[in-house]
């Protein structure tokens, strides 16, 4: 029963240091700056999982949390997949024409507001603790 542990722990790891490879290896100073920060923010809460899906870091719990994408030229989107079930999100997010994810395009460390995003953080991850989510499938 030790092996599956131990190979639990083994593929997080990899899966983390995919994510952190990934971000070293952006071109753009800023946008590998600001995804640094925001990827060690992101792990302070519950206990994140970061895999690389759809070429971008995604962080799981039980299900997608959200994501960072990068912009060109230099910016850098942080998503929540689930921002229209979130209360605290209005203000903060840009839903830019989707329904259901909603983001916070970020162009610099000095215009990261780190309050709002923390307060959004603890809903997000409060949701995905205790609301399991429901795949909606596009209607016909």
């Amino acid at each position: 029963m030790e092996k599956p542990i131990k190979e639990n722990l083994s593929s997080k790891k990899d899966q983390l240091e995919e994510v952190e490879i990934f971000i070293e290896e952006l071109e753009n100073e800023n946008q590998r700056e600001i995804m640094t920060h925001l990827h060690e923010f992101i792990l302070m809460f519950a206990d994140m999982e970061p895999k690389i899906r759809f070429k971008i870091p995604f962080y799981y719990l039980h299900s997608w949390v959200c994501y960072l994408n990068p912009i060109k030229p230099d910016k850098v989107e942080l998503a929540f997949v689930r921002a229209n079930e979130l209360s605290s999100s209005s203000h903060v997010l840009d839903f830019k024409k989707r329904k259901q994810i909603a983001g916070i395009t970020i162009d610099s460390l000095k215009s990261l507001p780190k309050l709002e995003l923390a307060l959004i953080f603890q809903e997000a991850i409060l949701l995905d603790e205790t609301v399991p989510y429901k795949l909606r499938k596009k209607g016909k």
